[in-house]
């Protein structure tokens, strides 16, 4: 009785592509996919990425959505109040976002059809008019979240700053005396920022809350 002989090499899946891919884009950016690189990563001719994948975009939807995934949806799931579950969404979301910044602009073109997207649509949307949202508000509040979250996690306020007092001469720049200290303290700044921000959309949108008509 023979035996077949092990691949040399992995078994090629869209799992493998979407990884490759995905760490493709963390450390080079949207630019750097290409068929040919991606198959000479995972050490594949070009055409055969084709069995699961046609095209460049289709695989950028694939990371997109494997980002999506990563998101938290289970405040949704139970009697959570809608803001303290869309507080809690929020974090989440973003705490997926910001290991991988260089995905957002795929994400902020909307779900489509990718399924993660649309299940964290879908969570979100019923959970509000589950709260007594109207439809078209809820559909609003859920456009507005993303808008925040996913601008927070395109690059960083603080990071924008150098770390040399030289560059922010007060002649010139009265009110920036101290922006040079920015650079070191960027994750405090921003997440500082993301709170204070989150925390005044959610305030503004009580107000409406309790402003909407009894049902």
């Amino acid at each position: 009785m023979w035996r077949m002989a092990r691949p040399r090499k992995p078994l090629l899946s869209r799992d493998r592509i979407i990884e490759t891919a995905g760490a493709l884009v963390d450390a080079e950016g949207l630019e750097a996919v290409s068929t040919r690189r991606l198959a000479a990563a995972l050490g594949v001719s070009g055409p055969s990425l084709y069995n699961h994948f046609r095209t460049k975009d289709e695989i950028l939807d694939a990371v997109a959505d494997a980002v999506s995934a990563r998101v938290d949806l289970s405040m949704f799931e139970g009697d959570q109040d809608w803001r303290a579950a869309l507080h809690a969404w929020a974090h989440s979301y973003r705490d997926a976002l910001a290991d991988h910044p260089n995905i957002v602009p795929v994400l902020a073109r909307g779900p489509g059809r990718r399924p993660a997207g649309l299940r964290l649509a879908d969570a979100v949307f019923g959970a509000m008019t589950a709260a007594g949202w109207p439809a078209a508000q809820a559909t609003r509040i859920g456009a507005l979240m993303r808008y925040f979250i996913l601008g927070s996690a395109v690059a960083s306020f603080a990071g924008g700053f150098v770390d040399d007092r030289a560059a922010y001469d007060p002649a010139d720049y009265p009110h920036l005396g101290q922006a040079h200290l920015l650079a070191e303290r960027g994750r405090e700044v921003d997440e500082g920022a993301f709170e204070t921000g989150l925390a005044a959309l959610l305030d503004g949108l009580a107000l409406q809350y309790e402003a909407l008509p009894a049902s």
